[in-house]
């Protein structure tokens, strides 16, 4: 098991030094989130990266829709060199209008499809790009010709910058997604339930069944041998070791790989102080 932390706050400068310190408190990764009219994540995680050695750094996550994915390749590409390859991208549909307004106060909702579809040509894209080859693409919603001069340069990590994608277990063409790249960022919809955010009875047990599957479809895929994360977010206290390993210990049972420390719930004003002790205690290492 390897320990992330998410920070839900938005000071850059608060983000940056909580990198620090979560680094130096025994933390895998740390992560900011990404909204619309919002602080910049990847300029946050480029000041992190020349300012820590070893922690990943990534986003919790990112709405690759919303995104022109020239732009992300860019941005994603800097941050690795700037920080020798640590960088994880955390990829996901966006959340739809009628779920979160707030996040469509600018444009409207095309659709969960048209962003599954936007989705799939992206992350195809963003492998490219990450490679600094000339190519064209001929998409239903992007379009590049291939660019003779003036190529950046390639990301550290490769065959691609390591990419988690949010799937909705059982949904097989969400899931089919998930299994060709790198990680897996669960949403849970029984058979007739809507999507949401924080679906409910999504328990250990069920992470396994879901874990089993993309086991045996990247052994389809002949991606067996390739490693891949499985990722679960949850809240513990920092200050009870054995009570926070009971809690994370069930899910390493089931096959995940990566906790994610993350409470959504402290309000604005309480956010410094919360995250600062949190990080500080270190992760809620199962080992106990």
């Amino acid at each position: 098991m390897r320990y992330g932390c998410i920070f839900t706050g938005d000071d850059p400068e608060l983000a940056v030094e909580l990198a620090e310190l979560a680094e130096a408190s025994g933390w895998d990764a740390f992560f900011v989130w990404e909204g619309v009219w919002a602080t910049d994540p990847w300029s946050v995680l480029a000041a992190a990266a020349v300012r820590t050695h070893t922690i990943r750094l990534g986003t919790m996550l990112t709405p690759v829709p919303r995104r022109r994915p020239w732009e992300l390749a860019g941005q994603t590409m800097t941050v690795d060199r700037l920080s020798g390859g640590r960088v994880i991208l955390s990829a996901g549909l966006g959340v739809p209008q009628q779920v979160e307004p707030r996040f469509w106060l600018y444009d409207d909702d095309p659709g969960r499809r048209t962003r599954a579809e936007q989705l799939d040509e992206s992350l195809e894209l963003l492998e490219r790009m990450w490679r600094s080859e000339s190519f064209a693409f001929d998409g239903r919603h992007y379009r590049a010709r291939a660019a003779e001069q003036l190529l950046p340069p390639a990301a550290v990590q490769q065959p691609r910058i390591t990419t988690w994608v949010v799937g909705v277990w059982p949904r097989p063409q969400s899931m089919r997604r998930v299994a060709r790249f790198d990680g897996w960022i669960p949403n849970y919809a029984p058979p007739g339930a809507d999507v949401a955010p924080e679906a409910s009875g999504y328990t250990p047990a069920v992470a396994a069944e879901a874990i089993a599957w993309i086991r045996a479809e990247r052994e389809r895929l002949g991606l067996a041998d390739r490693p891949f994360d499985v990722t679960h977010e949850g809240t513990t206290t920092g200050t009870d070791a054995a009570a926070d390993a009971g809690v994370v210990r069930p899910w390493a049972d089931a096959g995940v790989t990566w906790w994610l420390e993350a409470d959504w719930s402290v309000p604005p004003e309480r956010v410094e102080a919360h995250a600062r002790a949190r990080i500080a205690a270190g992760p809620p290492r199962i080992e106990v």
